[in-house]
């Protein structure tokens, strides 16, 4: 079963942004006050195979891939950043202010026929520090 289901997620592809955009992005620029910018990132190889889609207040925003982070503006306040896991999505919620980035860590946890995934939100040093170190993937 475990093979039939990673040959089926395995075919999926993670779409990268330019060099250009991802040197961009690790400038860590801060937005205008009137946007958040939110980097998620997925550090670990740990079920390399496995893809999972990422969102934002229920919008797509891609499919991550180990050693990938995706960059998103979105107006500050209250948000909603979901993984597909291995049942149902799970769901982090923030607040956001103007004028700053956040950064939210997706990791891959053993399910019980694939695994499964979460989301967390870290400092923005650990951010920073773990991001320079990974490819952008093209945010829808």
């Amino acid at each position: 079963m475990l093979a039939i289901t990673l040959g089926l997620t395995g075919c999926a592809r993670t779409v990268m942004d330019t060099p250009e955009n991802d040197a961009l992005a690790k400038q860590f620029l801060l937005p205008s006050k009137d946007e958040s910018g939110i980097y998620i990132y997925r550090d670990s190889i740990f079920g390399a195979a496995l893809k999972k889609n990422l969102y934002i207040d229920g919008k797509l925003i891609g499919e991550s891939a180990p050693k990938t982070y995706f960059y998103k503006r979105v107006i500050p306040g209250n948000h909603r950043l979901s993984t597909e896991s291995e049942f149902s999505d799970n769901h982090l919620d923030i607040t956001t202010d103007g004028g700053k980035n956040y950064f939210i860590r997706q990791y891959i946890k053993p399910g019980v026929f694939v695994g499964g995934a979460n989301l967390k939100q870290v400092d923005e040093d650990k951010g920073k520090a773990t991001i320079l170190k990974l490819k952008r993937a093209l945010a829808q």
